[in-house]
Order: structure tokens, then C-alpha cells, then sequence
């Protein structure tokens, strides 16, 4: 990311930089005399070529189903994490909008579905501790005891009838909450939230919100807490090589300048 005075963020791994004056290939910035001309990305993790993140990207598997509900202008952002975090677990999905009509097929279909947001009655999440399959195709798992929740799965569904689902808002927290608010479903949904925890490794972007952490950490280390015996760290790492590259490309005296 650079930054150009008076212009904007940007994220400067994405484009070439040339000093042959205006041209309609790039967005030009006349008073450094610089063209930004966008290069080819990769269609799976949308970095530039030759910053691709795949190679870092190993699929894990889990037994709690994530669905990222990407809002449009996060997709559009060159750090989101949310896409990451998907393309990092098998057992996910990304969602892009603003409004999911299919969220309520979604939930129904679930034993049991959270919302990962904060709230004033959202909890930490509690380890699933998952039963042998029950006569009848019902499928029974309990927290610690506790909020006990039994699904009936029609023959066909399988494990995807069996998960439970986290549901994920991703993008500002402005935009996060707009997501929630133009999707009545998820307003009765139990949320869960981290509380406190190590600092956000995402150190290119900022946020006014205390204790703020990347998406793509928030869904690690939730899944890590439900399902404490697998190891998700994994997960992180393109998210890791992301943040290097980006600072790389800002150089030292820019990234202490403004994320110090």
C-alpha cells in the first residue's frame, strides 16, 4: 500500500509504476508524474501474478461450516481477508453482497448456526463436543454440556445437514454492520465473539475498534476455540504473506510512518 498525498490508499503491489506521463492505461497522479498500471491476477486469490498467495493455501478441513458474508466494496478492497479465510477451509463458502436471501434456507437446514459479531449477549464460543450418530439418522452435540441441539437429517444431506454453521459478516465495521441490519434473519441468531486475545497480526490496516482483529484471524481462532482439537493456524499463512508483501512494498520508513 503507498501512500500518495492527497490521493488515496492504494495497494502498490498491484500496479507498475512508469514515469512516461498520462496515458488511459492506469490511473495517472500528475503531480509525482507516475501511471498505476493494473497487472494480471490471479483468479483464485485475485493477488497480482507475481505475488501470488496459492502456494501458501492448503485447504483444512472442519467440522463447523463457514459462510462469509463479503460486503460488495470489501470485495473490491486488495486486503480483504475474508476470501482468504475461504479458500483456506473446506468446509466454507463466500457469500458477496449486501442482502443473502438464501441465509434462511441456510440456518434451517443447521443443527445450529452463530452469528460472529458483537453484541451485548454474545458469548465466547465453547468447544463442540460431537456424539456418535443416533438411530434415525439424528445427529446430537452439545457444548460442554450445555445448549444441547439435535438435528433429524433427511437421507441425501449427509455431514452438510450435520454442521453446525458459523455465519460471518465481513468487512468494515460499518459495513459489517449494515449487513446485519438488512438481514432480519441473523437478528435472532446466538452470537459468539472473541474476547481480548493476542494483537491483530494485521498491521497495514487500521481501525478504531479496540481489540479489532483481521477476518481471516477471527475465523481461525473462533474455529480454533469450537474445535480445539485441530490445529487451523494453517490457515493464516497466506494471510502472513500478504501482510509481508504489503510492507515490503511501502518500504520501511512509510510503513513506521504510518502503522508504527
Amino acid at each position: 500500500m503507498l501512500f500518495l498525498p492527497d490521493v488515496a490508499w492504494v495497494d502498490a503491489s498491484k500496479y507498475t509504476f512508469t514515469s512516461q506521463g498520462p496515458k488511459s492505461l492506469g490511473l495517472v497522479y500528475q503531480s509525482l508524474r507516475v501511471i498505476l498500471v493494473s497487472r494480471p491476477t490471479c483468479p483464485r486469490c485475485q493477488r497480482p501474478q507475481p505475488l501470488c498467495l496459492c502456494a501458501c493455501i492448503s485447504p483444512l478441513s472442519s467440522r463447523t461450516r463457514v459462510v462469509v458474508l463479503q460486503h460488495t466494496q470489501e470485495a473490491r478492497h486488495a486486503l480483504n481477508t475474508g476470501r482468504l479465510a475461504v479458500l483456506g477451509l473446506q468446509n466454507s463458502e463466500l457469500l458477496v453482497g449486501e442482502c443473502f436471501p438464501d441465509l434462511e434456507a441456510m440456518i434451517t437446514a443447521a443443527p445450529r448456526a452463530w452469528l460472529l459479531f458483537p453484541g451485548p449477549e454474545a458469548q465466547p464460543p465453547q468447544p463442540l463436543l460431537y456424539m456418535n450418530e443416533l438411530p434415525g439418522n439424528t445427529c446430537e452435540a452439545f457444548e460442554n454440556g450445555h445448549d444441547v441441539f439435535v438435528s433429524t437429517c433427511n437421507e441425501g444431506h449427509g455431514a452438510a445437514c450435520e454442521a453446525p454453521l458459523l455465519i460471518v459478516p465481513d468487512g468494515t465495521w460499518r459495513k459489517a454492520r449494515k449487513i446485519v441490519q438488512a438481514n432480519p434473519v441473523l437478528h435472532h441468531l446466538p452470537r459468539v465473539c472473541l474476547d481480548g486475545g493476542e494483537p491483530s497480526r494485521y498491521r497495514v490496516r487500521k481501525t478504531t475498534e479496540p481489540n479489532a482483529v483481521a477476518t481471516i484471524e477471527a475465523i481461525v481462532r473462533t474455529l480454533s476455540m469450537l474445535e480445539p482439537d485441530k490445529d487451523f493456524s494453517a490457515v493464516l499463512a497466506p494471510f502472513e504473506r500478504l501482510i509481508a508483501q504489503q510492507i515490503s512494498a511501502m518500504g520501511p520508513d512509510i510503513y513506521r510512518r504510518h502503522h508504527s
